[in-house]
């Protein structure tokens, strides 16, 4: 049976941001989670930390790069499998953030706008040699994005369904299902049955 150790969040993100530290840059960094985990908030959280000790970092949310709505919604806003393989852009995350810091030391930080259905209009940014990204969001594991170091915060069905609005309960199928089938797991497993008390895996 997995061994999981209680952390606070404060201590996880510190935990993450030592982890990134002691990588050459640039790094790209993989939070693969539900929306009901809020990962950017956690990204958000290393990104801090890393700025406050002199390293360049910016976050990146996944859903900054979501397709466009005549494409993500083309068979209806519940239907799960486009949940799955058409509603974010991970080639273009790909191209865009994860290959380009890799191969250009550039990157773009938003691509587009998921209230307005419209691009986001943003500029590439250039990156420093120790640039760090931190990319946040759903299903990023399994996706062949080549992410220097990956976390997965894990939700179980009962945790997904206590915090996912339920506008949006329809995800939690299609959300388990990918991980039921992703093979490979992320460098570092975190427990995130509540946000406020999570627990890292020992392995």
């Amino acid at each position: 049976m997995a061994s999981f150790t209680p952390i606070s969040p404060v201590k996880l993100a510190e935990l993450l941001t030592e982890q990134v530290r002691a990588r050459p840059g640039p790094v790209v960094v993989g939070i693969s989670a539900s929306d009901a985990a809020e990962p950017i908030v956690l990204a958000n959280r290393v990104v801090e930390n890393l700025r406050a000790a002199g390293r360049p970092a910016n976050a990146v949310s996944l859903h900054d790069f979501v397709r466009p709505a005549s494409l993500r919604l083309e068979h209806g806003r519940t239907d799960e499998q486009s949940y799955r393989s058409s509603w974010f852009d991970y080639d273009a995350l790909d191209r865009e953030v994860v290959s380009s810091l890799k191969k250009r030391q550039r990157f773009l930080p938003r691509l587009w706008d998921e209230a307005t259905d419209r691009s986001a209009r943003a500029h590439r940014m250039d990156a420093a040699d120790d640039h760090v990204v931190v990319v946040a969001g759903p299903m990023l594991l399994g996706r062949a994005l080549r992410f220097d170091m990956t976390v997965e915060l894990r939700m179980s069905r009962g945790a997904l369904e206590r915090r996912t609005p339920s506008d949006d309960r329809w995800t939690i199928a299609p959300l388990l299902a990918h991980g039921a089938d992703v093979s490979s797991e992320a460098d570092i497993v975190v427990r995130f049955e509540h946000p406020d008390r999570p627990a890292v895996h020992d392995g």
